[in-house]
């Protein structure tokens, strides 16, 4: 999904941007003068931010930083955004993922999606078909494995798989989730 597909329309709620200036810890300053070159001066935890000037502040940060702070804000979202109730494992979390995308953006318009696809034991399929970068998701799918460790897992390994990437213009990106 491209930045031209999406509705002016669709608004991001502002705890979930105050994420991206948690993770930026010695860049703070960068990153509010990120945002503030894009429209948005004061965040504010309770209000609501134009989706095209976050994405455009993410273009700025991965063209100005590089993909590990995308990755890092990625991380910082599932502490900083809202999420429904009831999460207890690593995998009502993935099932949860679109639904707290929702919560945090409204509006009308496509914004896309994520979709958990339950794979044979400890596997899992992600398609993400938001505007986001590839970073940004990895960096949630790691931070909601590090924030309900599977019992019996060391480490979470994300493949990238090869069907697409929103990077390069293709609709979606599929991770293959093994833990």
């Amino acid at each position: 999904m491209t930045r031209s597909t999406l509705s002016s329309h669709v608004e991001v709620y502002g705890q979930s941007v105050q994420a991206l200036v948690n993770a930026m810890e010695f860049l703070k300053l960068r990153a509010q003068r990120i945002l503030a070159s894009h429209g948005i001066e004061s965040l504010q935890a309770d209000k609501w931010y134009p989706m095209n000037s976050v994405l455009s502040s993410f273009n700025d940060i991965l063209a100005q930083v590089g993909p590990h702070t995308t990755r890092a804000i990625g991380h910082a979202i599932p502490k900083s955004s809202v999420f429904p109730p009831a999460i207890f494992s690593f995998e009502t979390a993935l099932q949860s993922l679109d639904q707290a995308y929702r919560m945090n953006h409204r509006g009308s318009g496509d914004i896309g999606s994520y979709r958990y696809i339950p794979g044979v034991g400890r596997t899992a399929q992600m398609v993400c078909d938001n505007p986001y970068p590839c970073d940004f998701d990895q960096g949630i799918m790691e931070a909601l494995y590090d924030r309900f460790p599977p019992k019996g897992s060391i480490v979470l390994r994300i493949e990238h798989e090869h069907t697409g990437c929103r990077a390069k213009g293709a609709r979606s990106c599929s991770y293959r989730l093994k833990w």
